[in-house]
């Protein structure tokens, strides 16, 4: 048990220190607001798709393409849409409809996620990790989008839905790694160094920028608040894993899909909601809460599975 533990303390402490010192720092303003919005800007576009570009564009997909963990998961996020939009009709204030389904479905995979998951299974998980993003980023920020413009009463144009995927740095950054890793392209070294600089900047820049954007005060919110933040880092990830394991996922595979689904509200979901419609103070007080939250919850879900030996 105490191995299992220290183990699991192992994986989620780092993330979580890195984050503790981006509230630090921004505390005694060594960080500023504007610091953390162009940190997190610089992240979502350029950082990061440098990262996914270069991981999935040198794996072979023929060889390591995880087909079942990916029909499981991406099947697992779309029935959540789904039952947490009819759960929504329960909410009597229809602007906090779409926040609450949004942030209770869509995580922080990218940054949260990816980082849990190569510190628990090292850089052989970075590849299932970045092949679990690039399928799964494009339908959930669809679902995202969509869900906001129904629970506004709006009519989502396709036009609007089409722009916001195609100009999705990440998105872009996934489908030309897909083209490079399928077809016999050969990047040069040189564009693959200067790739992985930027995207060891990825992880302690955006985690930093996570924690400088929590605001205790937005912990002062409805019940819902609490409903949303208990869905997506506990309800989801444990529905989700303990069904992977019954269907035969194992080991790093059963790890990456936990720590995909457990990480907290994407901070993305902010300005989505701010643009398209709905209660941004909501969305802002899920991401702090779960964010901080999560931490234990990862840590604990990690300690269960490596006691039961599922991981």
């Amino acid at each position: 048990m105490f191995d299992s533990l220290t183990y699991a303390l192992d994986v989620t402490l780092p993330i979580s220190l890195i984050i503790g010192l981006g509230i630090l720092l921004k505390r005694i303003n060594w960080i500023t607001d504007e610091f953390a919005k162009t940190g997190s800007e610089l992240v979502f576009n350029l950082t990061l798709p440098c990262l996914l570009f270069v991981n999935i564009a040198t794996t072979n997909l023929t060889d390591h393409f995880p087909t079942f963990l990916l029909v499981f998961a991406g099947s697992v996020m779309t029935g959540a849409f789904i039952i947490f939009h009819f759960l929504a009709y329960g909410i009597t204030n229809k602007l906090a409809r779409g926040a609450f389904v949004q942030g209770a479905c869509r995580g922080n995979m990218a940054i949260v996620g990816l980082a849990l998951s190569v510190n628990a299974f090292g850089e052989s998980a970075l590849a299932i990790a970045s092949m679990y993003l690039a399928v799964l980023v494009v339908p959930l920020n669809i679902f995202s989008i969509l869900t906001l413009y129904y629970h506004q009463e709006k009519t989502p144009r396709v036009k609007e839905v089409a722009r916001s995927v195609l100009t999705n740095p990440l998105a872009i950054a996934i489908s030309l790694a897909i083209v490079v890793a399928l077809l016999p392209i050969q990047v040069p070294k040189l564009i693959l160094d200067t790739g992985n600089y930027l995207a060891k900047m990825t992880l302690p820049l955006a985690l930093l920028c996570v924690g400088a954007t929590i605001r205790w005060q937005e912990f002062r919110s409805s019940n819902i608040l609490y409903w949303a933040i208990g869905s997506k880092i506990v309800f989801i990830p444990m529905v989700a894993t303990a069904l992977g394991f019954y269907l035969g996922l194992r080991g790093e595979e059963l790890g990456v899909l936990f720590m995909m689904t457990a990480a907290p509200t994407a901070a993305a979901a902010y300005p989505m909601v701010r643009s398209i419609g709905g209660d941004y103070h909501l969305t802002a007080a899920i991401i702090a809460g779960s964010t901080l939250m999560s931490i234990v919850s990862s840590t604990l879900g990690l300690f269960v599975l490596r006691e039961m030996q599922w991981v």
